[in-house]
């Protein structure tokens, strides 16, 4: 029955903003096409369609929202137009009860926050569509900040998601590009998104890593500051982390009445997102201006602060590779290389032609260049990339979307501080000095140090498992003939061991000497 109330009031939201407009002009099924000409009503639209469609989906509430955040990072599959309008949403959600936060606290942890904590701020500071956050102060006397999930999202999470996998197929069968836009994977993809949130110590999880990333002992703690999980006050509902004092990055007036030098922020920013991105693998995937926050301590002015880590993004060796050598090979305006690495790296056809790829890459990146490398998106120039790659049927990674809309906020974020920012010449130095640690000698040393502890056990035993092998009695043993063979057999192996432990010496030799040198 629920579902059935719910489509019923997804169907007459989307007729008042006239969304039927949309889908007719995507409908390839003709009776599904004549049946929504016969339902819609009213005079045609004069706002612009992702307007509409952002209003629509602010009404139908907090997990359409979030969808729509989603969908807007997915600019590969939506209207350029359409996904700008989308990443204007915001989690503008009116906070649960404060009675309310304060039994789940005490459901998860087992004693009333007004016990756990010396203090507890009744009303929220912030309310988001998946949580709310509530300051308190420990009894020794820390000041932290506690996210408590919203009562019964599951639930209600499941259900909307059971719906939209119904509206996904639908689209899929009934529209012209349905298998193009791939909605089905498009709702598995936020499915993931949505329970990775509603898990607060995965969350939590990816705070701690993040914050040790950027530990004093890596030399980067100038750059980046990340709270600390108190961990004794941490359940999959409950997030209990250290309370940040900042001003929000979007607040150019109050970052620069507190002194703090913006062009050298947005500097940093473009630092801080490679660093993430090539040193660890691990980046903080939602760096839209409610989340980062900058520092106004005296002891730690002008340092970024991060917040709210339910969306991270992982690479691979392989992935920062692919991305590493395709950003330098466009630097260089190297079109064959890049078309190279899309055919190497596997995610193109085997049977795509070299240079017809090559053409179509030259295409996208050579407008780039009459342009001031001030106003060159690495963000828009990835996206084009991506959409490009699409008529060569290329399966774009999910994770390099992820980093393709990070990157695009980082880039907003960053000219916003200065609009004479040169991403490019902050970000190739970085990139070169990246691919010269990997691929020289530098490369070949971490690689030997980061080996050294496999091969210490694996050496000693490599004798006695060649001579085990080698030394397997015959199959026909009472042939006297085969006797004399392994015999000599014998004497030979003996003489090849003597050899390989020689070599083997001189091996191990180098590469102690190679330690040492470190």
């Amino acid at each position: 029955m629920f579902i059935f109330f719910r489509l019923f009031r997804i169907v007459w939201v989307a007729l008042r903003y006239r969304l039927d407009e949309l889908v007719l002009s995507s409908i390839k099924h003709p009776l599904a096409y004549s049946l929504l000409r016969i339902v819609r009503f009213g005079k045609p639209p004069r706002t612009a369609r992702g307007v509409r469609l952002r209003l629509a989906l602010e009404e139908l509430g907090p997990i359409f929202v979030k969808f729509g955040q989603v969908l807007s990072t997915r600019r590969d599959l939506i209207p350029l137009d359409v996904a700008i309008e989308l990443a204007l949403l915001q989690d503008r959600v009116p906070p649960f009860p404060s009675e309310q936060a304060a039994a789940s606290i005490e459901t998860a942890l087992g004693a009333s926050p007004y016990t756990l904590f010396k203090h507890f701020e009744k009303d929220p500071v912030a309310s988001a569509s998946i949580a709310q956050v509530h300051f308190a102060v420990l009894h020794d006397g820390r000041d932290v900040a506690v996210k408590v999930l919203r009562p019964g999202m599951r639930d209600i999470i499941e259900k909307d998601l059971a719906l939209m996998g119904v509206l996904a197929g639908l689209v899929e069968r009934l529209a012209a590009d349905g298998r193009r836009l791939k909605p089905r994977q498009v709702v598995a993809e936020f499915d993931n998104y949505l329970h990775d949130e509603l898990d607060l110590i995965r969350e939590a999880s990816n705070c701690s890593q993040l914050r040790r990333n950027f530990a004093p002992e890596t030399g980067r703690e100038h750059l980046l500051m990340v709270p600390e999980v108190v961990w004794e006050y941490c359940t999959t509902t409950i997030f209990t982390m250290e309370r940040m004092r900042g001003i929000p990055i979007s607040q150019m007036e109050r970052l620069k009445a507190a002194g703090i030098d913006t062009r050298e922020l947005g500097r940093k920013g473009v630092e801080i997102f490679f660093m993430q991105v090539f040193s660890d693998g691990f980046f903080h995937a939602d760096m839209h201006p409610g989340n980062i926050f900058v520092s106004d301590q005296p002891e730690t002015l002008g340092r970024y602060i991060a917040l709210d880590f339910g969306i991270v993004g992982s690479l691979s060796e392989f992935d920062k590779n692919y991305l590493a050598q395709n950003f330098l090979a466009f630097f260089r305006r190297d079109y064959h290389r890049v078309a190279q690495l899309h055919i190497e790296s596997g995610w193109v056809p085997a049977t795509t032609r070299e240079e017809e790829l090559e053409g179509a890459v030259r295409a996208v990146c050579e407008p780039y260049f009459d342009r001031p490398l001030s106003e060159i998106s690495l963000g828009q120039v990835l996206l084009r990339l991506f959409q490009t790659s699409r008529r060569f049927n290329v399966e774009i990674q999910p994770q390099l979307v992820l980093l393709q809309k990070t990157l695009l906020n980082v880039e907003g974020m960053g000219r916003e501080l200065d609009p004479e920012l040169d991403l490019w010449k902050t970000a190739k130095p970085y990139l070169e000095k990246w691919m010269h640690e990997r691929v020289g000698l530098t490369g070949v040393r971490k690689q030997l140090e980061k080996e050294a502890g496999q091969w210490s056990q694996l050496l000693p035993q490599i004798p006695r498992l060649v001579h085990a092998h080698l030394s397997k009695p015959a199959f026909a043993p009472e042939l006297h003939s085969q006797m004399e063979r392994m015999r000599r057999t014998q004497e030979q192996t003996n003489r090849v061991l003597m050899a390989l432990c020689a070599i083997l010496a001189v091996a191990v030799g180098v590469a102690i000497w190679a330690l040492t040198r470190v």
